[in-house]
């Protein structure tokens, strides 16, 4: 029995705001089109491709985010004038749920356009807008990011990167651990403080990975992609600070909860959902009822994780962000990639265990790989016990 799996991708309809967009699309006709073109055969070749990459190298700027951005999909929702169709946060939505159903790596889109383009969106000059957003939009370079430290982990508000004035400049000192694609990046929104205190001393900028004194390690893990150890001793202009001074913790907050809508994540849950059920069929294992119950009720709950992931999109593009909502779909949907990893080693057997390190290829499409990448869903954007407490104290009124 092989332990390779395949799936066939989930449908939504959705309607089509058109702030600023170029030209009236039908109802449904967007995602029709956005999984049209996954489906072509020039992007299935490149998912074939890097799912046979040998151990130790992952994907990094992909073709098919160009192709996205030439036709305006990779930051859809960005204004007409920094590559995107002016449409809404559903919109975008559609996107990265149709990417993660077809199986395209999505940690760089995620990072260089759902990240740091939300913050320079969100708190950028005009002069930083029109600098980076573009070639983000085009897919012509990647950006990721540089918040965590060593001791430090999600407590943002006790990092120790220090970032001192020299004249007009900024001298930028640290150490940043578990950034992942910095080896790709062009660029990293960082995260360094500027004065005493918590988070009121923190203060963000955009710092160029290429520039001299930037030094990035690989950090070897248990998944397929890398985090990277990057040590900083750079300066960087004041015309790449990115928003107030001393104020980007609140800046921080904000996009975290943006960031937290769960798309991403229940579409990678689905696909392998999926992935599992069709090989319980295709072996013939679901003439056992017990499974087809487990099925049934584990299809609920991903359907259920997926209405909770559009309440916070839809939150997003009525300007209601409740980082409760978002809190809630991010945690909740995440969890549900332990649930699935159960299920499909239990489906697979032993042929579960199976790597490409042992000739099996694809290493996104096995029971083995997406073991080692489910751990992931729940530590990035904020660990499960992070998001518990957000639901906990400003959701219930609960003592932290």
């Amino acid at each position: 029995m092989t332990a390779q799996l395949t799936a066939q991708s989930t449908d939504r309809p959705t309607d089509q705001g058109a702030a600023r967009r170029p030209a009236p699309v039908r109802e449904g006709d967007f995602r029709a089109q956005v999984r049209g073109f996954l489906a072509s055969p020039e992007v299935r070749e490149e998912i074939r491709r890097f799912g046979e990459l040998p151990p130790g190298r992952e994907p990094g700027n992909l073709d098919v985010y160009r192709r996205l951005g030439e036709r305006g999909w990779l930051a859809v929702n960005w204004p007409v004038e920094y590559g995107g169709l002016g449409l809404r946060a559903v919109d975008a939505a559609t996107v990265a749920e149709e990417l993660g159903l077809a199986g395209v790596p999505d940690v760089a889109h995620v990072l260089s356009v759902d990240i740091v383009g939300l913050f320079l969106l969100m708190a950028g000059t005009d002069e930083q807008k029109a600098r980076h957003l573009p070639p983000l939009a085009r897919g012509e370079y990647l950006a990721t990011v540089l918040y965590s430290e060593p001791g430090v982990g999600s407590d943002l508000g006790s990092l120790r990167t220090t970032a001192e004035r020299e004249g007009d400049r900024w001298r930028i000192t640290g150490r940043k651990i578990y950034s992942q694609k910095s080896q790709f990046a062009s660029h990293a929104l960082c995260a360094a403080r500027t004065a005493d205190g918590t988070g009121s001393g923190i203060t963000l900028f955009m710092v160029d990975l290429t520039a001299p004194g930037v030094r990035i390690s690989p950090i070897w893990n248990a998944t397929e992609e890398r985090f990277d150890d990057v040590t900083l001793d750079v300066l960087v202009d004041d015309g790449d600070r990115v928003g107030p001074l001393h104020a980007g913790f609140a800046v921080l907050n904000t996009c975290l909860a943006l960031e937290r809508t769960g798309i991403d994540y229940q579409a990678k849950v689905r696909r392998w959902f999926d992935a599992v059920r069709d090989t319980a069929e295709r072996l013939g294992l679901l003439r056992d009822e017990a499974l087809r119950q487990r099925l049934v009720a584990l299809d609920t709950e991903i359907l259920a994780g997926r209405l909770l992931a559009y309440q916070a999109v839809d939150a997003v593009d009525a300007g209601a962000v409740d980082p409760v909502v978002s809190a809630r779909s991010k945690w909740f949907n995440t969890e549900l990639a332990r649930s699935v990893v159960e299920l499909a080693l239990d489906v697979a057997g032993l042929a579960g265990t199976a790597t490409r390190w042992d000739g099996e290829p694809g290493w996104r499409e096995t029971v083995e790989g997406i073991y080692r990448e489910s751990p992931n869903l729940r530590l990035s954007a904020g660990t499960s016990e992070i998001m518990l407490k957000v639901v906990a104290t400003l959701g219930l009124g609960l003592e932290g």
